[in-house]
């Protein structure tokens, strides 16, 4: 095998190579997660608080998660689970869940035909606890006709603790 010195003609650059040169100055900053916010649509905007807070924070992870928590969620009252409910919201949103579902508020026969965040209303990081305000946009349709189609605004209060290993967050307001 031969080696070539470093900056030899005949050592090719891969892009894998240290640049030697790359160093930093002995009163320069590190490079931190914190200053590292992705683009952000404007109506996720609010969601910088939380990056300025928590350097490995997801918002794409969270509004994913955010939306198949709010299907499994109304899908769940709808039918009445209380099981499913039980384990993804606050006590208190849970006694209002349980309280329409057995004053039978809830409809069975509605399922979801589409559901779009519309916008971040408000982000939180204090307390140690990451609050999010998500404004979401859904349409569900009644006993699968199109025509019984009925739109809907909700702003959910999603929280979780900052310190949290877990990917779950819990529903504290509706």
């Amino acid at each position: 095998m031969c080696r070539f010195p470093p900056g030899s003609k005949n050592n090719p650059k891969t892009g894998f190579q240290k640049n030697i040169n790359e160093t930093l100055k002995p009163n320069q900053p590190k490079p931190s997660k914190l200053n590292n916010i992705p683009s952000l649509m404007e109506n996720e905007l609010k969601l910088e608080e939380i990056y300025k807070k928590i350097g490995d924070f997801d918002h794409k992870s969270f509004l994913e998660g955010a939306k198949k928590a709010f299907e499994i969620i109304i899908t769940a009252f709808n039918n009445g689970d209380k099981k499913t409910l039980k384990s993804l919201v606050s006590k208190d949103v849970y006694t209002a869940f349980v309280s329409a579902i057995d004053s039978s508020s809830n409809n069975p026969n509605s399922q979801f035909y589409s559901l779009v965040v519309d916008s971040i209303e408000d982000a939180k990081a204090e307390n140690g606890k990451i609050t999010i305000s998500v404004k979401f946009i859904s349409e569900q349709m009644i006993d699968n006709k199109e025509d019984s189609i009925v739109k809907n605004q909700d702003v959910w209060v999603f929280e979780k603790l900052i310190k949290s290993s877990s990917p779950a967050w819990i529903l504290i307001s509706t």
